[in-house]
């Protein structure tokens, strides 16, 4: 998570379009329980580590606006990534770059197009795929990071859905999710959506 992400979440929250990456799951829910443990979910589909696609989307989508992106979803294909680059942004986000990182800027590319609406990060930051993994801030620095991601690395992972997943406090949950390359059934409206794969 951002630090932009926090700061929009803690008030309101919001909504974004991810691909969970279970791998750093362990690692990423501990460094959300230790900054803030509003943020820890108790839906048992929530992926807490994720690649961001789109942020904010949609606060209510309807129905054609899931449509479109299952139509993006299933029209991508699974594929595989390394998250082992450890790298820190110049507000002091630590973050896990990916390898290969084009896929997810396509998928950004498409779902931006899709959603003129909602630019990437509000239109404050280029759209970078990445990991959040800490923060340059209360002893944690770019080395004692590496250190402690150590043993999950190289994570080799495979990017096979995209989540539609709510941040707020005390609220974090699964919306919505479509498989790459798949087919995907969503039911309901606005927050009481479920996705059959």
């Amino acid at each position: 998570m951002t630090n932009t992400e926090v700061t929009a979440t803690a008030s309101t929250g919001h909504s974004v379009l991810v691909i969970p990456v279970p791998e750093l799951e362990t690692y990423v829910l501990e460094r959300t329980r230790h900054y803030d443990d509003s943020f820890v979910s108790t839906d048992p589909a929530f992926v807490h580590a994720h690649i961001t696609l789109l942020a904010p989307f949609l606060a209510s989508p309807a129905s054609e606006d899931l449509e479109r992106v299952e139509k993006i979803a299933s029209a991508a294909v699974a594929f595989d990534f390394v998250l082992e680059d450890v790298r820190v942004f110049a507000g002091g986000t630590i973050y896990l770059h990916p390898e290969p990182a084009g896929p997810f800027a396509a998928l950004t590319a498409e779902l931006s197009a899709a959603f003129p609406q909602c630019p990437p990060y509000a239109g404050l930051f280029e759209p970078l795929p990445h990991l959040t993994v800490d923060h340059l801030a209360g002893g944690v620095g770019l080395d004692s990071t590496r250190t402690s991601l150590a043993p999950f690395l190289p994570a080799r992972c495979r990017a096979d859905r995209i989540s539609l997943q709510w941040y707020a406090n005390h609220g974090c949950r699964v919306i919505a999710e479509w498989p790459l390359g798949g087919v995907s059934r969503c039911q309901g409206a606005g927050a009481d959506i479920a996705c059959i794969t």
